[in-house]
C-alpha cells in the first residue's frame, strides 16, 4: 500500500498568537500550579484498546494533526485524563498506596461505561475530542480527587478543579510556527469521520511527566471499575 505524508495547511509565524494554537506545554508549565518539564505527577487516566484508539481516532485524523506547530499523540500515550495530581516524590511512604485502594474501594461499586468520543475540535492549546457522557467520568474524577485528599490531607492541588471529559489527538507546540486554528477547523469540516465508542473498564494511575513536546508515564496501578480481577 502506498502512503504519502500529510500535506501542511496554512501555518502563522510564532509571533501571530491571535489565529494560532497556543504552546499547551508553556501554558501548564506557567499557570499558577505548574508542570515543569521532567517533572512525573501523579496522573489517573482512563485508557483504552490501544489499536481500536489508532484505528479509529489517530490514523482517521493524521494528515490534520501532523502539522507544524502541533505534536500529535500517538496511541500508545492517548488518554482521557480524570485528574492531576501532585509530583509524585512529594507523596509520603505509603500515601500512593493508600489512595490506590480507596480508589479501589470506590471504584467497584462503579459499573463499566461507554464513552462516545467525538470528533475533534480546535481549542486554544491542542485538538481536542469531546466524550460523553460526563457523568459517569465526573464520578471517576469526584472519587479519585477525594481519596487524594483524605490520604494527603489536601496538600496538593488537585487539577482540574471541574470537569469536561476529553481526549487530545495533538499539542500545541513551541517553535517558529503556530498551527492556523481557523485553517484546520476549515480542514476538519471537509474532513470525514465519525463519533467513536470506547469502553471505560478501568482506570489507570501513572507517574506521568512531559518533555515540551510529549506526554509519557511509568504505570503504577490498574484499578477495574466494578468486582474486576485483582489490579495488576
Amino acid at each position: 500500500m502506498t502512503t504519502t505524508s500529510p500535506q501542511p495547511l496554512t501555518s502563522l509565524p510564532a509571533r501571530d498568537a491571535g489565529r494560532g494554537i497556543e504552546d499547551f506545554f508553556t501554558r501548564v508549565e506557567t499557570r499558577h500550579h505548574a508542570w515543569p518539564a521532567g517533572r512525573a505527577d501523579l496522573h489517573w487516566h482512563l485508557l483504552f484498546d490501544t489499536d481500536a484508539v489508532e484505528r479509529r481516532l489517530v490514523a482517521p485524523y493524521r494528515e490534520i494533526t501532523h502539522q507544524p506547530g502541533l505534536a500529535a499523540v500517538p496511541a500508545r500515550w492517548a488518554h482521557l485524563t480524570v485528574l492531576h495530581g501532585g509530583p509524585v516524590d512529594a507523596y509520603r511512604d505509603g500515601e500512593i498506596e493508600a489512595i490506590t485502594e480507596h480508589v479501589r474501594a470506590a471504584a467497584a461499586g462503579l459499573a463499566p461505561f461507554d464513552l462516545v468520543v467525538d470528533r475533534p475540535t480546535v481549542g486554544r492549546v491542542a485538538l481536542e475530542c469531546p466524550a460523553r457522557p460526563g457523568a459517569p467520568a465526573r464520578r471517576l474524577w469526584e472519587l479519585t480527587a477525594a481519596a487524594d485528599t483524605e490520604v494527603t490531607g489536601g496538600r496538593f492541588p488537585l487539577i482540574p478543579d471541574g470537569y469536561a471529559p476529553h481526549l487530545t489527538l495533538a499539542y500545541g507546540i513551541a517553535g517558529d510556527q503556530r498551527a492556523d486554528r481557523l485553517a484546520i477547523k476549515a480542514a476538519l469540516s471537509d474532513h470525514p469521520g465519525e463519533p467513536v465508542t470506547l469502553r471505560a473498564d478501568r482506570l489507570a494511575l501513572v507517574a506521568q511527566s512531559h518533555n515540551r513536546r510529549h506526554i509519557t508515564w511509568t504505570p503504577l496501578a490498574t484499578v477495574p471499575l466494578g468486582p474486576g480481577p485483582a489490579a495488576r
